[in-house]
């Protein structure tokens, strides 16, 4: 950096924002972003940015089949497999899962009995003495279809375990089963979460989305382990069950390859296989899962979501939800909003006042960040889902800007795309930071055409979401688009897009700083894709407040 009188009047203008009390710590951060050539949104707008795609990576979405050993059987007879931990709303409780048994697929299949083992943690401070002990529950499900020739399936017996009264940044081991049946897992271990502070934080949280179970999700985990997150976002689009019929044939394209199928299928072993191959990662980092539309699986009597809502634990009751498509958590001085996008949204329904009572809850003096998920973006400029959600967007965004939500994080588009800050389209720096991560690896490969390139722009007739429901995207009535369903080049608000497969770890340093790093599948060790300090100013952009505490206010976990 040149050290001119002219060059230093963008940062002289910049430190005067730290003149406050206590602002040594943020001119500290702000001087070694600066040191570091690392943005920081303080800087923002900033110009849009597209990446050249390369065309190599395309093809290189390849499912793993059956016979790959890391999604084989490896356990006996009851013993636990697929083993996980998700948290509840705070620190001091978490949910293990697992599964035994096997599953179970064809035309006459009988459902094991879930009573016939008991589900059991014993777990402690010292992997020697497991002196704790706790049970749960156990259930199974079926994914059935009423038309001959489809196979039928059952799983395996789905167990879920809360552990209570956790003190904060430990580690616990833990080892979960049947001991009366002589099936038990082996001993693992996580870390519990901070306590909510606002000067206390998980130190690295992993984001994907959009994952399935290919070569590139196998690249795409093995490099966000390496980088030894304390927790573990999935933002929808699982296991692509979706895209198989249930004899086990499978295609890039469902719709394209098998048109004339009756329902929907799916084939529900790729769930367990999935569930073999991440128990490495989440059998010690906590996942939180939110829902996406391939996990919508519609079966007979119309029921959608039954793999999704049997086989992972979710804090839905501790938040004060009633559905396993929205609910929420603390992560220290985090507070995380999971929401589904299908399921109602707008004014009238149940999740948009649970979303009300949850938001006026929050004391930002404990848990200073907000940040909000769900799967299909609101901001994305990719022609793939291009203003899919637009509905969900007019129904929740005016609720989120006004208790200032801090960072969004969604999947659905298999690229990557960083916006400035924006709200209703229009560049706001007390908006959030949208950030789409749906590049996990998936089998339907990656999204690399944009709707501002020439010929590109959608018919707005086939934009919205059969399932989500409603028409809401029209012609844009001000900005640079006016009068346009698309812009005519990359978007004001996208500042960063490339079509390339990866992850993102979020480093929260303090109440107002907080790193993001998004990591290609192609690039080895620490080269970075794109890095940002994302910078909340809260006396620049301030909330709504804390209601007085209700019945509406989390339930303790201990």
């Amino acid at each position: 950096m040149e050290n001119s009188e002219a060059g230093d009047l963008p940062i002289l203008s910049l430190l005067a924002l730290f003149r406050s009390p206590g602002s040594i710590i943020l001119l500290n951060l702000f001087v070694a972003a600066v040191r570091c050539d690392i943005p920081t949104t303080l800087e923002g707008p900033f110009e849009p940015v597209t990446v050249p795609f390369d065309t190599s990576l395309r093809g290189i979405a390849v499912d793993l089949p059956d016979t790959d050993p890391r999604v084989r059987r490896l356990v006996e007879g009851f013993e636990p497999e697929q083993i996980s931990v998700s948290l509840s709303v705070s620190h001091d409780s978490v949910w293990i899962s697992w599964i035994t048994g096997e599953f179970q697929i064809g035309d006459n299949i009988k459902p094991l009995d879930p009573k016939a083992v008991s589900s059991i943690v014993y777990y402690g401070t010292s992997e020697s003495e497991l002196v704790h002990e706790a049970r749960g529950h156990s259930l199974i499900y079926s994914q059935l279809y009423p038309f001959e020739g489809l196979q039928n399936y059952t799983s395996g017996i789905i167990h879920h375990v809360q552990l209570a009264g956790l003190e904060p940044r430990t580690i616990y081991y833990y080892q979960c089963g049947d001991s009366s049946l002589q099936a038990m897992s082996d001993i693992y271990h996580f870390k519990t979460m901070p306590a909510s502070s606002p000067q206390s934080y998980p130190d690295r949280i992993a984001v994907a989305g959009d994952l399935g179970l290919t070569y590139n999700t196998t690249t795409t985990i093995h490099h966000l382990i390496n980088n030894q997150p304390d927790l573990f976002l999935l933002i929808g689009d699982v296991t692509y069950a979706n895209l198989y019929l249930t004899n086990g044939t499978g295609s890039d394209c469902y719709t394209c390859s098998f048109p004339e199928t009756p329902i929907h299928e799916t084939y529900q072993p790729r769930w367990d296989y999935w569930g073999r191959f991440m128990q490495t990662l989440v059998s010690k980092v906590p996942m939180m899962v939110v829902e996406g539309n391939h996990e919508i699986e519609e079966q007979a009597f119309n029921r959608t979501f039954v793999a999704y809502s049997s086989r992972f634990a979710f804090p839905s009751e501790e938040s004060g939800s009633s559905s396993t498509f929205y609910y929420s958590f603390n992560a220290g001085g985090i507070h995380f909003i999971m929401l589904g996008a299908y399921i109602g949204y707008d004014k009238s329904a149940e999740q948009y006042k649970w979303l009300q009572r949850d938001l006026a809850s929050l004391d930002r003096s404990i848990t200073p960040w907000l940040i909000a998920t769900w799967h299909p973006p609101w901001y994305s400029s990719y022609v793939a889902h291009y203003r899919e959600a637009e509905c969900m967007r007019v129904e929740m965004e005016e609720l989120l800007y006004s208790y200032g939500v801090d960072i969004v994080f969604n999947g659905h588009v298999h690229a990557y795309e960083r916006s400035n800050r924006v709200y209703n389209y229009s560049l706001d720096p007390c908006g959030p930071v949208y950030i789409t991560v749906g590049d996990g690896g998936n089998r339907e490969k990656m999204s690399n055409q944009f709707a501002d390139e020439p010929g590109k722009c959608p018919d707005p007739s086939s934009t919205p979401d059969p399932y989500m429901g409603g028409f809401c995207a029209t012609n844009f009535t001000s900005g640079p688009a006016k009068g346009k369903f698309c812009w005519d080049r990359q978007p004001e608000f996208s500042a960063f897009r490339e079509s390339s497969f990866g992850h993102g770890i979020l480093e929260v340093r303090n109440d107002t700083w907080a790193l993001w790093t998004w990591y290609r599948n192609q690039d080895s060790g620490n080269k970075v894709g794109d890095q940002i300090y994302i910078v909340r100013q809260p006396d620049l952009c301030p909330v709504r407040q804390m209601m007085k505490p209700s019945k509406f206010m989390w339930r303790s976990s201990s």
